[in-house]
């Protein structure tokens, strides 16, 4: 889940963001309204500078390249490329890997290719808002039962009075071994999703790590147990804290992707508030 981010803040919101002005320089990345996963895109992330409690916007490849020494050893961008868009192997069974969203559960697992990331390289994933399906089951109109195949609908998510919030991520520099090329990479961390999510995202009930102020500082810069990285990478966000509204289904192709879009009552779900 989450594979489509929005990030698009005005200049003011960016200046109190960063609170220094040397990083207006960069401004002009954070002016678009959707990033999409599959398109493996720069993404803006705050990135600690190392040794100092201080941070640098960035942009990172949104789509987690692990060490090429380790599964699936993925060494050059054509090997990259093949692992992300699919392939059969010589088995002849179809693979693909999109390393978009790390699963906080399994973080550290020690089979993991977050493991080291979690451990050593945390940073935060800058959102305006983002975007997810809701899964609708019609039924059928002579026997009653719900059909097979869903139907979705699309959300967009914000949090409540911020035009920014900040997401769990972990990165990882990785090297073309043929052409040299250094690219440093990133996942969204997701969590079991709130009372809010579960109804939007009712195929997996996943949502991504979505942190207060204080915990974003704690996850960035603080030296952290393995217990308590666990802690926070599985942090819920408060549903009553949250937003979402209905988007035309061609969200993707649209100026303004977050324009709302009502679907008749008998198509989609209503959405219940937390109390």
């Amino acid at each position: 889940m989450c594979y489509y981010n929005g990030v698009k803040v005005t200049k003011s919101e960016f200046i109190r963001l960063k609170s220094i002005e040397r990083a207006i320089a960069q401004y002009e990345f954070l002016d678009k309204p959707i990033h999409i996963g599959f398109l493996y895109e720069p993404t803006p992330v705050l990135k600690r500078v190392e040794g100092q409690n201080d941070f640098e916007l960035t942009e990172m490849e949104w789509g987690f390249l692990p060490d090429a020494g380790k599964w699936p050893y993925i060494t050059t961008r054509e090997e990259a490329t093949k692992i992300r868009k699919g392939y059969v192997d010589e088995k002849g069974k179809w693979s693909q890997y999109t390393f978009l969203n790390a699963v906080s559960e399994e973080l550290l697992f020690k089979n993991k290719i977050y493991r080291d990331a979690s451990l050593h390289r945390r940073c935060l994933v800058l959102s305006t808002s983002f975007f997810e399906w809701q899964h609708i089951y019609p039924k059928n109109k002579k026997t009653g039962q719900p059909l097979k195949t869903a139907k979705k609908y699309p959300y967009n998510i914000a949090v409540n009075d911020n035009e920014y919030f900040l997401m769990a991520g972990i990165w990882q520099p990785w090297i073309d071994a043929v052409t040299g090329e250094y690219v440093e990479t990133v996942a969204i961390v997701t969590t079991e999703a709130n009372f809010l999510m579960k109804q939007i995202h009712n195929s997996k009930e996943r949502m991504p790590t979505i942190l207060t102020e204080d915990l974003a500082w704690e996850w960035m810069f603080g030296d952290l147990s393995e217990e308590r990285i666990s802690e926070i990478a599985k942090y819920q966000f408060p549903a009553n804290m949250m937003n979402a509204h209905t988007v035309p289904k061609n969200f993707l192709e649209l100026p303004d992707p977050t324009i709302k879009f009502d679907y008749p009552e008998s198509e989609v779900s209503p959405l219940i508030k937390a109390a």
